[in-house]
């Protein structure tokens, strides 16, 4: 087996994908990122990563921390943004932040995340009508 297929393996243990999160293959810690095994430490540290996929993967992670999905809604990529919007466990305060984000598609998927309040689906309609004008 090779590292992309023990780091793709959801029963590889969370130890296991520590170590491989500090592969120098950007795709092996892509797949480290994405595992549904991945502790949140481990993924605290690789969404600081300097490759965005890596970053995106961390985000759309179901156990990464609200603390590290706070961090990745201000990341400079948008698809990373839109990956937090899209994450089921992100929290209210971290959507409400991402419902004026420039990135219409960033603005989508907040409105259709499960935790999405009214009141937050309202300023994404705000929001786009604004940009609209």
């Amino acid at each position: 087996m090779n590292k992309i297929e023990i780091a793709q393996n959801p029963n590889t243990s969370p130890e296991t994908l520590k170590t491989l999160a500090t592969d120098k293959d950007s795709n092996v810690r892509w797949y480290v990122a994405k595992n549904p095994n991945t502790s949140p430490e481990t993924l605290q540290s690789l969404a600081t990563d300097e490759n965005s996929y890596v970053r995106y993967g961390v985000a759309q992670n179901p156990n990464t921390s609200s603390e590290t999905l706070k961090i990745l809604a201000t990341d400079k990529n948008s698809g990373v943004r839109w990956s937090v919007a899209r994450n089921p466990k992100t929290p209210v305060e971290i959507l409400q932040t991402l419902a004026t984000d420039k990135y219409s598609g960033v603005r989508y998927h907040v409105g259709r995340n499960p935790n999405a309040t009214e009141l937050i689906r309202r300023l994404v309609l705000m929001t786009d009508s604004k940009l609209a004008q």
